[in-house]
């Protein structure tokens, strides 16, 4: 999933802006339908308004302050939402122009629009008209590449993403995930929340936090290479089917972890992350 075409030429000025450069990380929130991943992510972003929510939000130990949050952080959602008249470069100019920091000069925010088209593979699509979703325009993979390209413009350290492949068929979806991945490797950190991906899509995340019905974590931690550590610690647990060979190992977790397989093997996932090595570490 990792494209050769990230060179240091490309991602130059983006390093320069966002500070020095540290290894990003791209997480998947996921779970069965209901299971909450959408509202949690909502609450983390800062975006939820209504309900009750408990309990705090810490980022690297301290408390999180909303109103510098915001502007650290960017949220693509799953609809993707332009002007149906403007181009796809004027669209980044625009975002550009209102997010970023007034003592950016012109040149600078330029340059740095440039550069995000080329890590988003948008060039060639520059003076194109963004149109109508279905009509005319761009289509529904290029307005995904283009709705993550309008929050990136704005120079972000975390992005949370609804449902960056929704829609799209494998091919559309690998292209979008190339470009989140290139987001990836200029130091950002990258929240999306996914339904049942593919395999290629899904071990192209570092991290993985599973929830299961009712918003618990069932498994929060490390994917692993070809997904190793997750399938390690779920086939660990007594009465879980090992994974077959070939099998989408994102596909397996839901089945081995669903509400039908907690009935029958009278467990209860959430306890069991609870007491596992894997949470205990984190505490």
């Amino acid at each position: 999933m990792k494209e050769q075409g990230v060179t240091d030429k490309r991602l130059h000025l983006l390093r320069d802006i966002t500070g020095a450069f540290k290894p990003g990380v791209l997480t998947t929130l996921m779970g069965v339908s209901g299971a909450g991943k959408t509202t949690l992510m909502d609450v983390l972003a800062g975006r939820k308004t209504g309900g009750h929510i408990e309990g705090d939000i810490r980022i690297s130990g301290f408390p999180k302050v909303q109103e510098t949050f915001a502007q650290i952080s960017g949220y693509c959602e799953q609809n993707d939402i332009h002007s149906p008249q403007v181009t796809v470069h004027e669209s980044l100019l625009f975002s550009a122009w209102l997010r970023l920091a007034p003592e950016i000069d012109s040149t600078t925010k330029k340059h740095f629009v440039s550069e995000v088209m080329q890590l988003l593979e948008l060039d060639d699509l520059k003076d194109v008209v963004v149109g109508i979703p279905g009509v005319s325009g761009l289509s529904t993979e290029q307005r995904k590449r283009l709705t993550i390209a309008v929050e990136l413009v704005a120079n972000p350290s975390i992005i949370f993403m609804d449902e960056p492949t929704s829609g799209l068929d494998a091919r559309a979806a690998a292209i979008v995930m190339r470009a989140v991945r290139n987001i990836v490797d200029t130091g950002r950190t990258v929240v999306c929340t996914i339904h049942q991906p593919s395999v290629d899509i899904f071990e192209a995340f570092d991290e993985l936090l599973l929830m299961k019905q009712g918003g618990q974590i069932i498994y929060a931690g490390p994917l692993g290479h070809h997904s190793k550590n997750v399938i390690e610690y779920f086939e660990a647990i007594p009465g879980v089917p090992k994974i077959e060979d070939k099998h989408n190992p994102a596909t397996w977790i839901l089945e081995v972890t669903s509400m039908a397989a907690e009935q029958r093997l009278s467990i209860d996932f959430a306890q069991i992350y609870k007491e596992s090595t894997l949470f205990l570490q984190k505490q």
